[in-house]
């Protein structure tokens, strides 16, 4: 995507002020980044590819529809944005989603650690129904390969969602018991039970036992 398709243009270049420059050196020639938590290590791709555009704080924050408070928080690791901004400001600069995460790998193999404080809420069908969403891990390429996610449910929610999708789910369950409907059939999950099936079959949660339950829900989508 150009900048041009974002609606974002950037400034004519000019010659970037010392501290502009020595911003960009600092966030380029980072070499430990295992050990720096990942809204900072985000805040700091962010950063630098706005100072590549030559895009103010005002600029950005404008064509993300963020606050100019907010982007800089973001910028300097003390906010962790939603995946809803974090498009936004990708999409104001220019690049992927996958991209921003391409950038934020560590050069220590592929391991990857998620804070319980670094894990995003997302919106999901079933959010408008009260149920929470937190992914657990973040795309690392080009192509999605798995999503986990820890759902939470509750009884005050008297509608569940019924879904659809490619590839195979796995959900282990945490906490509380429920009847989980997969095709024409019903199966009570309680705690500790594990539950695989195919993802293309229309399935979903048919009736909560408990006042609250807790699961993990992981969809691999292959090769």
């Amino acid at each position: 995507m150009t900048k041009e398709k974002a609606g974002l243009k950037a400034r004519p270049t000019t010659r970037k002020s010392s501290a502009e420059k020595a911003a960009v050196n600092e966030l380029n020639n980072r070499h430990d980044l295992a050990h720096v938590p990942l809204e900072q290590r985000i805040g700091a791709v962010i950063k630098r590819r706005r100072l590549e555009s030559n895009l103010t704080l005002s600029d950005l924050s404008t064509g993300a529809g963020l606050s100019s408070a907010m982007l800089s928080r973001i910028e300097n690791g003390m906010a962790t944005a939603s995946l809803d901004a974090l498009e936004r400001l990708c999409a104001a600069v220019g690049i992927g989603l996958s991209d921003l995460f391409k950038e934020t790998e560590t050069k220590q193999g592929s391991a990857q650690l998620v804070k319980r404080t670094e894990q995003m809420e997302v919106v999901r069908v079933g959010t408008k129904f009260g149920h929470t969403y937190r992914l657990l891990s973040y795309d690392r390429g080009p192509r999605k390969l798995f999503e986990p996610f820890f759902i939470e449910m509750d009884k005050k929610s008297e509608t569940y969602p019924r879904f659809a999708h490619p590839g195979t789910e796995f959900i282990y369950m945490l906490q509380g018991r429920m009847e989980y409907r997969f095709g024409e059939h019903t199966y009570l999950i309680e705690p500790g039970d594990a539950f695989t099936f195919s993802g293309e079959v229309v399935h979903g949660p048919e009736k909560l036992l408990d006042d609250r339950i807790k699961f993990l829900a992981i969809i691999f989508y292959g090769e």
